[in-house]
């Protein structure tokens, strides 16, 4: 029987999903500069402080939420099904990375596009 501790349990879940957050940032970064550069020249318009200001504060935001997979995680690897679990974690960032860029997609061409139908 698996008896790891909160600590070896938070090691494992730090090592996992901060080696995903760099795949997920630049997934996100990728579709929000897809979409500055397809309503490029027009996009270069929107680009002021505010908007910096904007972009950093969702960046942030997306990353909060991020952290949301460490409850989870945390959570099954206490459970009797962490063998499994940790061998099918990556779903939960596929399909949260998923999630968070069909909202990124929509708020880019927001940004981007603001009158496009």
């Amino acid at each position: 029987m698996d008896t790891a501790t909160l600590r070896e349990n938070a090691t494992d879940a730090i090592g996992f999903w901060e080696r995903g957050r760099i795949f997920y940032n630049l997934f996100l970064a990728a579709i929000v500069v897809t979409h500055f550069l397809a309503g490029y020249p027009a996009s270069k318009a929107v680009l002021t402080i505010d908007f910096g200001l904007g972009l950093f504060l969702l960046a942030v935001v997306a990353n909060i939420t991020y952290c949301a997979a460490y409850v989870v995680d945390l959570f099954a690897q206490a459970s009797g099904f962490r063998d499994s679990w940790r061998r099918y974690r990556w779903l939960l960032l596929l399909i949260g990375t998923t999630f968070a860029a069909i909202i990124t997609h929509f708020i880019a061409s927001g940004m981007f596009h603001p009158n496009a139908g």
